[in-house]
């Protein structure tokens, strides 16, 4: 992208991109992305997705035209968000003859955006549609009646798939392996410590980053089909990027420095940890998930009894 690349964008484009906090000259490190991707799947970052990322990566559209009350979004330029979805962009890819990158997600998260080796921007729904670029992209998403639903059933997400696959161990190792954890995982965390900065001055301290390293963007699904045998967790820090008022009510509930990991239950609850390692859980009210960072993984995966819904 260039600086004077605003010059082809209508002014409501542009608006929606201030609004989601794009500025011109706007860069964020993408090595987070670039390492977390081929764990999802067969991708692989072209330098078109590279520019792309840096400028508008971590933008989420709330507001346009999402609800404001659950604060869904429109748009998500965040690649993890196609997480094992390569089956999606292969076929995207050989219908158009372009090596597709995620860029993030679409239609409140049903859709998803791919990036062209050549900087063009496509929209994934049952077909493939060639968008171009942003203004397109906002045409196409700027009421909810243009929002796209799948009309085929919801698939099974990869990740039970994978759980089922996995061989032994312990609940723990299981779910995390099937998640895209192995030993001795190791993933850069620019990207986050970045975008959590620049949105909600967030410093990440030494144990988030020791966690995050290894931890980061695993997480159990939601299960739409039958009764979920886990609760639903994603240690994805971005996840609080708006949110900062809440995670530093949090902080001064629990007496400690708290840094965002992500969510649980599928997003009634943040996970946050100190700086000591261990991690607390809230919303409106905090309190202590686990004194350490395993005891807190083996809290996340632990098997829901038939009536437990609580931390």
């Amino acid at each position: 992208m260039t600086e004077n690349r605003t010059c082809a964008w209508s002014p409501v484009t542009e608006g929606v991109l201030r609004k989601a906090g794009w500025q011109p000259g706007r860069r964020v490190p993408t090595a987070t992305w670039e390492a977390v991707l081929p764990e999802r799947g067969s991708y692989e970052a072209h330098d078109a997705a590279r520019r792309f990322l840096a400028e508008f990566g971590g933008l989420t559209t709330y507001g346009w035209p999402a609800d404001s009350v659950t604060t869904s979004a429109a748009v998500c330029f965040d690649p993890l968000r196609a997480a094992w979805q390569d089956e999606r962009f292969s076929r995207a890819s050989r219908e158009t003859g372009v090596a597709l990158c995620p860029a993030g997600t679409a239609d409140e998260g049903a859709g998803l955006v791919g990036v062209g080796d050549d900087g063009t921007l496509y929209l994934i729904r049952d077909g493939v549609e060639k968008l171009g670029g942003l203004d397109r992209l906002v045409q196409a998403q700027g009421a909810q009646s243009d929002l796209w639903k799948p009309t085929e059933p919801v698939q099974e997400d990869v990740f039970w798939r994978r759980l089922r696959a996995s061989g032994k161990g312990t609940d723990t190792e299981r779910l995390l392996r099937a998640a895209g954890w192995s030993s001795g995982r190791s993933v850069p965390t620019d990207t986050w410590e970045a975008l959590l900065l620049e949105n909600g001055e967030f410093e990440m301290h030494d144990a988030a980053h020791r966690f995050l390293s290894e931890f980061g963007a695993l997480g159990v699904p939601h299960r739409e089909q039958g009764s979920a045998p886990y609760m639903e967790f994603s240690l994805d820090p971005l996840l609080a990027l708006w949110d900062g008022e809440i995670i530093d009510d949090l902080a001064e509930q629990a007496g400690a420095d708290l840094y965002p990991l992500g969510t649980r239950d599928r997003g009634n609850q943040y996970l946050a940890m100190a700086e000591d390692g261990s991690v607390f859980a809230g919303m409106d009210n905090v309190w202590l998930l686990a004194g350490t960072p395993d005891e807190a993984l083996e809290r996340l995966t632990t098997a829901l009894q038939p009536t437990d819904r609580s931390g």
